[in-house]
């Protein structure tokens, strides 16, 4: 009993440092985009290609020649490349864009509106009515993002209309990266999949923005803020969610994950001095009330469907 009590402990912990970490990599590439002229045609293929290539090296290290499985299947290499391009490569783009033209921690909540259009997706995939909390998670989602854009005043945008349209974007791409890999993810570790959907996604971004033609201030400070990006907002951040998840379960984990834009926003008001409304912050809790009422709903049903199963096999 103490044992689980520990692993779980663990779970938490490795869950909240994962959302937190990656709260402070949007920070940090709003601090590049502010500071140092980067653009996120510049931050993210370099982001991607160097997280992507590091995780596979670590990956051959310790399982030498698995490395390649997935390019060993017609199916596998199909899947890995649309994961690539269409769910990592999108994604983080598109959320980069956003912080681009808003900040971290708006780029976040905006982003977090994906849970919502997954629960759509999959009610029209399955054709069936969506329940009464999936109905209240999309309200709450779609009126925190109401909120959000226009402060109420329906006549005009509190935000630029190229960080709404980005942010959308990455919310409608979050479907795919969450749904799309699912298969890859039975077949192959996550880690490999996460690893090269980073490098081929990095690979592609590089030859169409060419971020070798653009020239962002690189001194100590950006060399030090991408070395967070890749080491700590993306390989370490990884990491500790996905074990999180394997400790607390993916309803817990997704919870604790809400830290995140906590985290975001927080260290854009304290360290880019970034100024919030309250009734931003109204948004950022309807927005990411979405999550807790998905995952709190689905824990109560998978503990109606292991009491049904062991009914069944009582």
């Amino acid at each position: 009993m103490k044992k689980e009590k520990n692993l779980q402990m663990t779970g938490i912990v490795m869950t909240l440092a994962g959302g937190v970490l990656w709260g402070f990599c949007g920070s940090c590439g709003q601090y590049l985009f502010q500071y140092k002229e980067v653009t996120s045609g510049w931050l993210v293929p370099l982001r991607l290609t160097f997280a992507g290539l590091l995780i596979l090296v670590l990956l051959a290290c310790r399982e030498k020649g698995r490395v390649l499985d997935v390019w060993r299947e017609r199916q596998g290499r199909r899947d890995i490349l649309i994961f690539s391009v269409f769910g990592m490569m999108l994604c983080q783009y598109s959320y980069f864009t956003t912080i681009q033209y808003s900040n971290a921690g708006t780029a976040t909540v905006l982003q977090y509106t994906g849970p919502a259009l997954i629960l759509v997706y999959l009610c029209i995939r399955d054709r069936k009515k969506p329940r009464a909390y999936e109905l209240a998670a999309l309200f709450c989602s779609m009126f925190g993002t109401f909120i959000l854009a226009t402060h109420g005043n329906i006549s005009e945008l509190a935000i630029p209309a190229e960080a709404l349209l980005w942010g959308m974007i990455s919310a409608v791409t979050l479907v795919i990266y969450t749904l799309q890999p699912a298969g890859l993810m039975k077949r192959y570790s996550t880690l490999l999949t996460l690893g090269w959907g980073m490098l081929i996604g990095g690979l592609v971004l590089m030859l169409l923005m060419r971020p070798w033609t653009l020239s962002p201030v690189v001194d100590r400070q950006t060399v030090l803020a991408m070395s967070f990006i890749v080491l700590f907002g993306t390989i370490c951040a990884f990491y500790f969610y996905l074990t999180g998840v394997k400790l607390v379960g993916a309803s817990s984990a997704s919870m604790l994950a809400c830290i995140e834009p906590v985290a975001a926003t927080v260290i854009s008001v304290v360290w880019l001095k970034v100024r919030f409304r309250m009734i931003d912050l109204l948004g950022f809790v309807f927005v990411l009330s979405t999550v807790f009422i998905i995952s709190l709903n689905q824990k109560k049903e998978d503990v109606v469907r292991q009491g049904e199963r062991r009914l069944q096999h009582g």
